[in-house]
């Protein structure tokens, strides 16, 4: 039996050295691959000159360890499928089967880093145009697509791609495609959300600044005229208050107590009866008086007949 299987080796080897390629097959790290032709019962699954599975009576035996649990194969439709693929797993794989249709089919397997995701920006809103850009982690194939099939601009290994769309096309719908040969990812671009929205919201800042400058400048007039009256109020009140001050200390009027004066021999005659003065009228200062002549002449002594 083990002799018979080494030929059978032997003999795919052989085969496999002068069968074309059929097919070559692309995928990305962490995907999987199904080989599309099916061994039914009796087969073997090779990598380059090396054999990866068996399958024998309704079962499959790998024979390579780095496949397995990774290389299953299907009962009912034959085919097998790699999976947790590796940059490593790329090479050349051949199915071969050996009962009922018997053929040997070789592939060439390329397993690819995966496709970084794109994103989109806005780099700038203008009143006739938007630019966005594309951009992504590492490299990849970039390129932008208008309505699903028109392509606007496109870069092979490139991290980022721009794009500038006219206002009057913003109706069309837009996407940023990020490829490589095994798979591709895109990413949406919605023209409102991304520059009509920031145009809006631009426009409504210019207003507000402009209102708010307006309001500033129609202020200062305002506060010029009030500093103004305040001032102007302020003079009036201590020029008002120093007048006050001024009368109440001219005005004969205010606060004075009236009192008679008596002469020097009146008062010498009556300086016995003269009371103390009173209390309150203690700390008087300044003394007024009407002058009358008949007061100030003595009066002359009544002559007897």
């Amino acid at each position: 039996m083990q002799l018979r299987l080494r030929i059978i080796l032997l003999l795919t080897v052989m085969r496999l050295s002068a069968e074309e390629l059929k097919e070559k097959l692309k995928a990305s790290v962490g995907g999987n691959i199904t080989l599309p032709d099916p061994v039914m019962e009796l087969g073997f699954l090779n990598y380059g000159t090396k054999t990866v599975a068996m399958v024998n009576n309704g079962k499959i035996d790998i024979y390579m360890d780095i496949y397995r649990n990774r290389i299953h194969w299907n009962k009912n439709s034959g085919l097998f499928t790699i999976t947790r693929l590796q940059r490593n797993d790329s090479g050349i794989y051949a199915v071969d089967s050996k009962t009922g249709r018997i053929f040997l089919s070789a592939y060439k397997l390329t397993v690819y880093d995966p496709v970084p995701g794109p994103a989109v920006s806005t780099v700038s809103v203008s009143y006739d145009s938007c630019s966005l850009l594309c951009s992504v982690d590492q490299e990849a194939t970039l390129c932008w697509y208008r309505d699903q099939e028109e392509v606007l601009n496109r870069s092979s290994h490139a991290v980022s791609l721009p794009l500038t769309v006219l206002r009057k096309d913003f109706n069309s719908s837009y996407k940023c495609v990020a490829s490589n040969p095994a798979e591709n990812k895109t990413a949406q671009v919605h023209m409102e959300t991304s520059c009509s929205d920031t145009s809006k919201h631009q426009d409504q800042d210019m207003d507000q600044r402009l209102r708010i400058g307006l309001y500033v400048i129609g202020s200062i007039p305002v506060v010029t005229v009030l500093l103004s009256v305040f001032v102007m109020k302020r003079c009036v009140d201590q020029q008002t208050t120093t007048t006050s001050q001024t009368q109440g200390c001219l005005d004969p009027d205010a606060d004075v107590t009236y009192t008679d004066i008596h002469g020097w021999e009146e008062r010498r005659s009556q300086a016995g009866s003269f009371p103390d003065p009173p209390a309150e009228h203690s700390n008087l200062r300044t003394v007024y008086d009407k002058l009358e002549v008949h007061r100030m002449i003595p009066e002359e002594p009544a002559v007897t007949a």
